[in-house]
């Protein structure tokens, strides 16, 4: 009986360091959670609005996702503290009160064979999702293309990435199956923009119009929140029969070209228009005489 008492004290003893460890490897988990948040709002609030919009754009980062990001990862380390912590506990207290640790080692040993070879797909997705929270691959909101799928993400957790498509359709891809992906909204995007011309037309004063149109786009207010820099007028790019194509380099924030594209192709039509710059000149196609 003494002997049982005892075993009980130990096994207690054993719980009680086991809580106390999971209390300071917790609350050192959130600390540091809190630390990376805080460090990231202090880094937002040294600089200027546009500065930031800047940054953003250029890191691919913004506070609500990094604050899920971090979040999500803070979890993850607790959940993984309570598995350990659970399993050393148990085995602990079962060499306590006699139990023989060697069958039952050597049988969950066998088990995580079998069950590793037939829930390996299911590891390596939890295993691919993790790096990829880690790395900052992607996040909510970008958009990415992954295979044949091009899509925005609806949702990321460490089995399965969820996008929808242009056309509205929801697709589960298993992040272990991702092998190449491409994110468009991480960083910035650049567009060049092909303006024709006749191809008798003097190619530094096509350029000087088009400088004059499109120069100052990203000093307006319809164009500062999209526009990283000033509209680039690249030169001629191609000359083709009756064309001469000058070329216009613009750089915005992920995935924001597609209104200063549209916006730069009017600004050179009126402008082209109003100096007198004739369009491509069309080639008459000659066709031969029929036969009698």
């Amino acid at each position: 009986m003494p002997d049982l008492w005892e075993k009980l004290l130990l096994a207690g003893i054993v719980i009680v360091v086991a809580v106390a460890l999971r209390i300071v490897l917790v609350f050192a988990i959130r600390r540091t959670v809190r630390t990376l948040l805080a460090r990231e709002q202090n880094k937002a609030d040294d600089l200027g609005a546009r500065a930031r919009r800047i940054l953003a754009r250029a890191s691919g980062l913004s506070a609500e996702r990094h604050r899920q990001r971090v979040e999500t990862l803070g979890s993850l380390l607790r959940n993984v503290v309570d598995i350990v912590l659970l399993v050393v506990v148990v085995l602990t207290v079962l060499a306590i009160f006699g139990v023989p640790m060697g069958p039952l080692i050597a049988s969950a040993g066998v088990g995580g064979v079998a069950l590793g070879f037939g829930a390996q797909s299911l590891v390596k997705d939890y295993l691919s999702g993790i790096f990829m929270l880690a790395e900052d691959q992607f996040g909510v909101g970008d958009l990415v293309k992954i295979g044949d799928l091009s899509g925005t993400v609806q949702e990321v957790t460490l089995r399965v990435t969820k996008l929808r498509d242009a056309s509205g359709t929801v697709w589960y891809v298993r992040n272990g199956e991702v092998l190449t992906l491409g994110n468009v909204s991480q960083g910035f995007s650049t567009a060049v923009i092909d303006i024709p011309v006749a191809i008798d037309e003097d190619p530094e004063r096509v350029q000087d119009v088009l400088r004059a149109a499109v120069g100052s786009m990203h000093e307006e207010p319809e164009f500062a929140e999209q526009l990283l820099e000033a509209p680039s007028v690249l030169g001629i790019g191609n000359m083709d029969g009756g064309t001469m194509t000058v070329q216009v380099l613009i750089k915005t924030g992920p995935n924001q070209q597609w209104g200063p594209m549209r916006a730069v192709k009017a600004r050179a039509q009126r402008a082209l228009a109003e100096a007198g710059v004739r369009g491509p000149i069309l080639q008459a196609r000659l066709n031969p005489p029929s036969g009698h």
